[in-house]
């Protein structure tokens, strides 16, 4: 499995996952929305810790650096 998420988009997934958590946990959002934006924000963070983002192959996407050897 190929990298395909550079620092840049990893910084923003973590962010926004982090702000969804503050969210929550401050009370701002609740109920099934609250369930919808946790499943997106775990998934960014597992994504952004993997390095690897599986929606990013079909649709052609590669934020991540090719460094030449």
């Amino acid at each position: 499995m190929q990298q395909n998420i550079g620092k840049i988009d990893k910084v923003i997934r973590l962010s926004i996952a982090l702000l969804i958590a503050l969210l929550y946990f401050t009370g701002t959002i609740s109920g099934t929305l609250a369930i919808v934006l946790g499943v997106v924000a775990a998934s960014m963070v597992v994504t952004s810790l993997v390095g690897f983002c599986p929606l990013y192959c079909p649709l052609g996407i590669n934020s991540c650096k090719i460094s030449k050897k």
